[in-house]
């Protein structure tokens, strides 16, 4: 099993990272020497650039390159219906010069993500929840992929060599999924399978009910193995990374040897692990759903390092990282951040590449492989309220958005 080592043991480039002994900066964020901050956007006010008012409870996100500038997409993990996706554009210095919603109508949408082809793939987090194909460079509706599968969607990943995604569920007995398309990259149509898991050797096995018309799909394969919480998911490197908040661990699956192995196993100080990107240094970021509300390194080895903390809501969550294709300038929200404590979404700018010559960490190497996956407790549910504060009034989307976060099964950090 990897154990998580002390950051700065040996200077690869992390000590820039250091944020110990910092205090938070104008905008509630605690960020390394010579890094800076700026607020994007708030729920419930008109973004800049428009006079589209951005979601609450921001969630997953991605950026997308696109003609003399960038785009940056979050979900909004609304329930009943209120939720969607919202988009900033920016152009190539990062001047915000529009915004607007590219998905409405559809019920906590909370993580997704990116395809090679250019489009957004966002997760509905609950029963029957459903994947959704937007195109984040205009305002639309999406389409939506049900070949993908009806579950408790928390977060997509395509695999550009394999021609295959994969998929996270968030339930304590939720399960990983690979999907292959018929057509590759049309998602219309495809093979919806399930993870099982021995000695770390993994074997795929068919859904019969994608839909699940018949029963959940988690429970449609008794073989299959049981993951607690799946959460954010990334392809990197020939690998693909998927956190897991019940048992707080990071683990890497190999396509090419269907094996799947333990990178992070909870033994250091990053807890609630959620959505997951890679940096442009090649190392892992963790964000935490919960404990120290922080965007968290980590390496090959299990080695953790914290580089940003919010403060601005203690009972927040940080969602959506990603970085700008220049790799200069990173994107994330707090859930449940801003003055009304329905989400504030950030960027932060600096210097994420190592300097010349300076060593740095890759997430390439060697862990310990995994036995039959882990079960338990500790995943979560939709939660939130209505797209639009105005609608209803910011106080009563606050007073419903905390009845809900109440229902939350989260496992406490221990």
């Amino acid at each position: 099993m990897v154990r998580a080592g002390p950051a700065g043991a040996q200077d690869d480039g992390w000590s820039r990272f250091d944020i110990a002994g910092r205090e938070p900066d104008a905008n509630s964020l605690i960020l390394p020497e010579g890094f800076t901050s700026r607020v994007v956007a708030t729920a419930g006010r008109p973004a800049a650039g428009s006079d589209f008012l951005w979601h609450i409870f921001p969630d997953g996100g991605a950026t997308f390159a696109v003609d003399g500038g960038y785009v940056y997409v979050s979900n909004s993990e609304v329930p009943a219906e209120g939720g969607g996706v919202g988009a900033v554009r920016f152009d190539d210095d990062g001047t915000i010069v529009d915004s607007y919603r590219i998905l409405v109508g559809t019920s906590g949408n909370c993580a997704g993500g990116a395809t090679p082809w250019g489009t957004w793939l966002s997760c509905e987090e609950q029963e029957g929840g459903r994947v959704w194909e937007c195109d984040p460079t205009t305002a639309g509706q999406g389409e939506v992929r049900p070949a993908l599968g009806s579950f408790v969607h928390e977060a997509v990943a395509v695999d550009a060599d394999g021609e295959r995604l994969y998929l996270t569920e968030d339930r304590p007995d939720g399960r990983f999924y690979r999907f292959t398309p018929a057509a590759y990259p049309d998602l219309a149509d495809g093979t919806l399978e399930v993870a099982a898991v021995a000695d770390g050797a993994v074997t795929w096995l068919p859904v019969p009910d994608p839909l699940a018309a018949s029963a959940p799909t988690r429970t449609q394969v008794p073989e299959s193995t049981a993951f607690d919480g799946g959460e954010g998911i990334v392809v990197h490197d020939g690998s693909v990374f998927f956190t897991t908040k019940g048992d707080d661990h990071v683990r890497r699956y190999d396509p090419a040897t269907e094996t799947v192995e333990v990178v992070y196993d909870g033994s250091g100080t990053l807890r609630g692990v959620d959505n997951i990107t890679a940096t442009p240094d090649g190392d892992l970021l963790v964000a935490e759903d919960g404990d120290d509300l922080e965007l968290v390194l980590v390496d090959a080895s299990g080695r953790i390092q914290p580089m940003v903390r919010c403060t601005d809501n203690p009972a927040s969550e940080v969602t959506g990282p990603v970085f700008d294709p220049s790799g200069t300038r990173l994107y994330f929200s707090s859930q449940r951040g801003g003055p009304d404590g329905l989400g504030r979404t950030y960027e932060v700018t600096g210097p994420f590449r190592a300097a010349a010559g300076t060593p740095t960490s890759t997430t390439t190497g060697t862990a310990a492989t995994e036995g039959d996956g882990s079960d338990g407790s500790g995943g979560s549910g939709g939660d939130g309220n209505d797209w639009l504060v105005p609608a209803i009034g910011a106080t009563a989307v606050l007073a419903g958005a905390t009845a809900v976060w109440r229902l939350r099964t989260r496992r406490p950090a221990s």
